[in-house]
């Protein structure tokens, strides 16, 4: 069965600046809506991305809640990449890509990942 995705970023700041910003994504009709759980190894851990009759457009990354060990997103091994936060979800748009690598500092437990 197809599943629809739809996507929206709110940011709303407080204090010196008072707004709130909204950031709609375009809707995904095939979807995978589906939800992968890894454990990652100290070192380079190549992540693929779902198939089967669904498209993926994003990746939401979401640390356990407890981790210590530092993750960076990669699109291959050896690349320098961008070092992701160790507890905060990351909401990380797809284009055609069939694969990328998260490199840990240690072993991380529990990450998820939801496909859309």
């Amino acid at each position: 069965m197809a599943v629809t995705a739809d996507r929206t970023i709110i940011l709303t700041y407080s204090g010196n600046t008072i707004a709130t910003e909204t950031f709609t994504a375009a809707q995904n009709t095939a979807s995978p809506g589906s939800i992968t759980i890894h454990t990652l190894a100290s070192g380079a851990n190549t992540i693929t991305v779902p198939t089967g009759g669904s498209t993926v457009v994003c990746a939401t990354i979401t640390p356990p809640a407890a981790n210590a060990q530092t993750i960076t997103l990669k699109g291959v091994t050896g690349d320098t990449g961008v070092a992701l936060h160790k507890t905060d979800p990351s909401c990380i748009s797809l284009d055609s890509v069939t694969s990328f690598v998260l490199t840990a500092g240690g072993t991380v437990t529990g990450l998820r990942i939801h496909w859309s």
